[in-house]
């Protein structure tokens, strides 16, 4: 008998990842299958500039498919360091908390 050892996140967790078109990024399968994160589990996000030291903090829910959605605004505070540039296909530094 195998036993489910798995919990909701609890603790902070750190990765990097590419921005997507829809201002979205992907959320590593381990990561997901590690914690087994649910759509309507609460995150605190911090993203950055991967060789940026600037980072924001928003909350957010990740998608069934596993993605989440950097507010605009959030963005914008980003864009900002980069001359207004778009921040598409840029590196990401991203921390996942619980709330």
């Amino acid at each position: 008998m195998l036993v489910d050892v798995s919990l909701p996140l609890n603790r902070t967790v750190e990765f990097r990842a590419v921005l997507q078109k829809g201002h979205r990024f992907q959320v590593p399968r381990l990561i997901r299958w590690e914690f087994k994160m649910e759509p309507n589990q609460v995150l605190r996000v911090r993203v950055g500039l991967a060789n940026g030291y600037h980072h924001e903090y928003f909350f957010g829910r990740i998608n069934r498919d596993g993605r989440l959605t950097v507010p605009k605004l959030t963005l914008g505070l980003l864009q900002d360091r980069l001359d207004g540039k778009s921040l598409i296909g840029c590196a990401l530094e991203v921390q996942l908390s619980p709330v």
